[in-house]
């Protein structure tokens, strides 16, 4: 049997999105309870050094910033809670939302905030760097610039992969793009982009056989040819993986609507949702900019938005 607790704000996952929210929402006395999910602190934790946040001269690492921002919810009244939303029923004016199918939350107001996942090839030599912080990456625009003047891989064909490419090309001395099939996925423009920049090397039917490093950074590629089999070494420094994300949105399936991938649409430059009283903020409705500034921002207009909301039930 479930128990059943009623709130005003119900604030579903963390990072720069989920804690902004809580922040705000905690300030305009809605006493919002934030559950972290199954990832505290969202992707940022995954990031050993992020120096794009304003107000971080000397940079800070992702599982800080994170820290830093959960204590700064919790400074204004925010619950922070462990545990992940499990089903939920948008029906009614009161949203419920049950909680590792235990409790049961009846909310005035739900902000999401779950994000999205980066999909990764799942080699175990790509896991091993990526969780060393020593070379893997999703993110040119968060990690680019670590790699100035180094040499670096990117596996990818769509037009996130060439834009990113691109992006790269400016920072570093050489960029290898691995595609795996015959043909590139993305727009023409995004491919004749990447095929006109000196510094990009596309190689065609090409697949990751292999991260290679010394342990603790990455040292270089092995690919191999899927038409010939052959196999070569890429001297590289970063390897960079640009094959989509995936939002975690699958428990609103039946109750928000999203686009064609999964990502929730919200109204406008608005975080509302389809439903009145519920809210998405974070990379879990932005495909495009996926920064942690950005999902900030957004998590201030979920607040401002839920708040507004609550305002005019009374």
């Amino acid at each position: 049997m479930s128990t059943i607790e009623t709130i005003k704000c119900l604030i579903i996952g963390s990072g720069p999105a989920g804690y902004t929210a809580a922040i705000y929402a905690a300030r305009a006395n809605m006493n919002p309870v934030l559950y972290q999910g199954t990832q505290p602190g969202g992707q940022l934790t995954t990031t050993n050094e992020v120096e794009n946040f304003p107000g971080y001269p000397d940079g800070v690492t992702g599982p800080e910033m994170m820290i830093q921002l959960q204590k700064q919810a919790e400074r204004f009244g925010t619950d922070v809670r462990d545990g992940w939303a499990t089903k939920v029923d948008f029906s009614q004016d009161i949203k419920r939302v049950w909680i590792n199918d235990a409790i049961e939350i009846h909310a005035e107001t739900v902000i999401i905030s779950t994000g999205a996942t980066a999909k990764y090839l799942g080699l175990d030599s790509e896991q091993h760097y990526l969780k060393m912080g020593g070379g893997v990456s999703a993110c040119a625009v968060c990690d680019g610039f670590f790699y100035r003047n180094q040499e670096v891989v990117i596996v990818g064909a769509g037009d996130s992969a060439c834009e990113e490419a691109h992006y790269l090309s400016k920072l570093t001395k050489k960029v290898t793009m691995l595609v795996r099939g015959d043909k590139f996925r993305s727009s023409r423009i995004m491919e004749d982009r990447v095929r006109n920049t000196p510094n990009i090397e596309i190689l065609m039917n090409t697949e990751t056989d292999e991260v290679l490093g010394d342990g603790q950074v990455v040292t270089g590629i092995r690919v191999k040819n899927r038409v010939s089999g052959e196999t070569q070494e890429i001297p590289a420094t970063g390897f960079f993986v640009a094959i989509g994300h995936q939002p975690n949105t699958q428990i609103f399936q039946t109750q928000l609507e999203m686009d064609e991938v999964g990502y929730l649409i919200t109204q406008g430059k608005t975080s509302k949702t389809n439903i009145p009283g519920v809210f998405a903020c974070g990379d879990v409705q932005d495909k495009d900019y996926r920064q942690a500034v950005t999902a900030a921002g957004s998590g201030c207009i979920a607040a401002l938005d839920a708040e507004r909301y609550l305002a005019s039930l009374d």
